[in-house]
């Protein structure tokens, strides 16, 4: 049984490529005994794109191609263990994780995109602390479709322990364009729309805007784009910005954006425009095929509205006060007459 523990991207710099170069150490599905764990020297070595002579400074490869076009690439393997090593040395077809981390295909999986595009001897011997470039050649089907068609290649070794067989990698990308219209398009599906309120109600929630992008274009895209919510029926608005990561053509990816300063009167609209931009390449006459989606949600500004009833309370309890008062001051006011004259009487008679 092979597995696979991780493909190393190109991504990483190349100060820090000789530091960071892929150390891979065998680990089983399940533990096993010391005894069953393997017991050959950690190999540590790294891949980059380079020319005849030897690392180029690329980070990976990337060429635009007729179809029917042949060219000549070269990768550099370098050893950075105290003893040779023989790499096995394997092409497939490349896609980003969901982290947006650049992959290729398994070993168990079959390519049927670039990575087909690509043949390359299966092994090189690379002495110890020594590096080896190896041409490979790069060849585009009659029938490609224009676009993007990526691939990695990767230099591999197969370590076993027990019954468990691993294979480690490390490898970069290869991105192949096949010449043609270029076409960047970006869909957004599943909007979905929150409102988390501030039950503070002198403080204004947030919108939690959630979707998904998706490439439907030919080439690798980003996507910037803008999330803006309106309430009071349009009278107020705020905004963010929602960008999209990198993706390659048929890729999806969910995005997620924030909208502050949002009190939550009434309707919520809530719209989610994407425009797609090219990387790499010739950009030249591209189509560009932006996207939008709307999502509205009603809300009832609970904490405001409780305030305001609190307050009529109050004003009500208030006057209710005041008038109980104005009316006992009246009764005090009325009796102190009544005695006044009734005082003034008495004295009257009692004189006369």
């Amino acid at each position: 049984m092979i597995r696979t523990v991780s493909w190393v991207s190109s991504q990483v710099s190349l100060r820090t490529l000789a530091v960071l170069a892929a150390v891979f150490v065998a680990v089983s599905i399940a533990p096993l005994p010391a005894a069953a764990e393997p017991t050959s020297p950690t190999v540590t070595w790294a891949v980059q794109p380079a020319n005849k002579l030897g690392p180029d400074g690329r980070r990976w490869i990337e060429v635009t191609l007729d179809p029917g076009q042949v060219v000549t690439e070269h990768l550099a393997v370098r050893n950075f263990s105290d003893s040779p090593v023989v790499f096995a040395l394997k092409t497939a077809d490349g896609y980003l994780t969901d982290k947006g981390r650049f992959n290729m295909l398994s070993s168990d999986r079959e390519s049927v995109g670039g990575g087909t595009w690509i043949r390359v001897q299966e092994r090189v011997t690379v002495a110890a602390r020594s590096t080896t470039v190896v041409p490979f050649t790069i060849t585009v089907p009659e029938d490609a479709t224009p676009g993007d068609h990526p691939a990695g290649i990767a230099a591999t070794v197969t370590s076993t322990g027990g019954t468990v067989a691993v294979e480690s990698r490390v490898g970069f990308r290869v991105m192949l364009r096949a010449s043609g219209t270029v076409t960047t398009a970006l869909s957004v599906s599943d909007l979905a729309v929150t409102y988390r309120r501030s039950w503070n109600p002198f403080s204004a929630g947030t919108i939690q805007v959630r979707y998904t992008a998706t490439n439907g274009g030919n080439v690798a895209v980003t996507g910037s784009g803008r999330v803006t919510t309106a309430e009071l029926f349009g009278l107020v608005s705020g905004d963010a910005p929602g960008e999209v990561g990198e993706l390659l053509p048929g890729g999806s990816r969910e995005v997620e954006a924030r909208v502050a300063g949002v009190w939550g009167l009434g309707p919520l609209r809530t719209s989610v425009d994407v425009t797609p931009a090219a990387i790499g390449g010739d950009r030249t006459g591209a189509e560009i095929r932006p996207a939008s989606a709307t999502a509205t949600v009603w809300v009832v500004p609970w904490p405001q509205l409780a305030l305001a009833a609190i307050l009529v309370v109050l004003v009500l309890a208030y006057r209710t006060t005041a008038r109980r008062r104005r009316r006992r001051l009246a009764q005090l006011l009325a009796r102190a007459r009544s005695e006044g004259r009734e005082e003034a009487r008495k004295s009257a008679l009692a004189g006369g």
